[in-house]
């Protein structure tokens, strides 16, 4: 019997403010972000309409997920994703959400850069 593929995600204790800030730092880690915050949790990765490559797209999703801001799990060949929110309250009370609420909606276009 094999075992189902699973792919590493930081404990929530393990969580670091440097890595969380640097993943949240890109727009296009961001746009993800607040994607699955306004209730796309459970999203393939295909299912998000990014403005890069599907390479790039994965680096992205990668990042994220190393620096324990999304968890991913796979679900036959597909890789879901979900927003840690309460891994992320916990140990940076209030940082996603304002995160969140500091980007613009997700309508396709990106933030201006300042």
């Amino acid at each position: 019997m094999t075992s189902p593929r699973t792919l590493e995600h930081p404990e929530t204790g393990e969580l670091n403010l440097d890595a969380v800030l640097a993943a949240l730092a890109d727009p296009i880690r961001r746009r993800i972000v607040v994607q699955l915050a306004h209730g796309h949790q459970d999203q393939a990765c295909i299912g998000f309409n990014l403005p890069v490559s599907r390479s790039t797209s994965t680096h992205h999703f990668r990042v994220l997920r190393q620096a324990g801001v999304i968890e991913q799990r796979y679900r036959g060949t597909a890789i879901l994703n979900s927003l840690r929110t309460a891994c992320l309250d916990e140990r940076f009370p209030g940082l996603l959400s304002a995160i969140v609420a500091a980007e613009p909606p997700v309508d396709g276009a990106l933030p201006h850069p300042v």
